[in-house]
């Protein structure tokens, strides 16, 4: 499966929503930005849009109104741990009051991987951050076991954006 994004400005965003009325798209806002989302199975890439392959896929993307996407620049040569880091995640996440969905997506065309997850709201997402099991899943940050610590794989900063439906 794959999930293609759009970013721009919020009146641009309602042109592509009335240019397509029947498709599952998903809109939504920060400021005047607006992003646009759609899952497809196969689907050739669509001009303006970036692409990405679905490595995992838990809950419905519809069903969030909070949006994080965590936008994370990854090395080709470091490709395999991070992807592999991710397969083997705990999976505490979805075990959180207000969780509706993640996706770990493979860009299809740069190296910035994107953790989305999508929540009933924002403060479903904060108190996530504040959980326990956001402190398990996030452990060996910072330490010698850390991925954060390998040489080689981040060639820059990562960095969070988030939208609201």
């Amino acid at each position: 499966m794959e999930l293609y994004k759009w970013v721009g400005h919020r009146d641009q965003g309602m042109g592509i929503l009335a240019a397509f009325p029947n498709s599952r798209l998903i809109y939504m806002t920060n400021g005047e930005e607006a992003a646009v989302l759609f899952e497809a199975e196969g689907s050739s890439p669509v001009q303006g849009f970036e692409g990405y392959q679905v490595l995992d896929a838990v809950g419905d993307i519809n069903d969030g109104y909070f949006a994080v996407f965590n936008n994370i620049p990854v090395a080709k040569e470091g490709r395999e741990l991070f992807e592999s880091r991710f397969k083997n995640r705990a999976g505490m996440v979805e075990k959180e009051p207000g969780f509706a969905a993640i996706r770990v997506l493979r860009p299809l065309d740069s190296d910035t991987y994107i953790i989305l997850t999508l929540w009933k709201d924002e403060k479903s997402f904060a108190d996530w951050q504040e959980s326990q099991a956001y402190g398990h899943a996030h452990a060996k940050r910072g330490t010698e076991d850390g991925i954060d610590k390998r040489p080689n794989i981040f060639p820059r900063p990562s960095y969070v954006k988030t939208y609201m439906k």
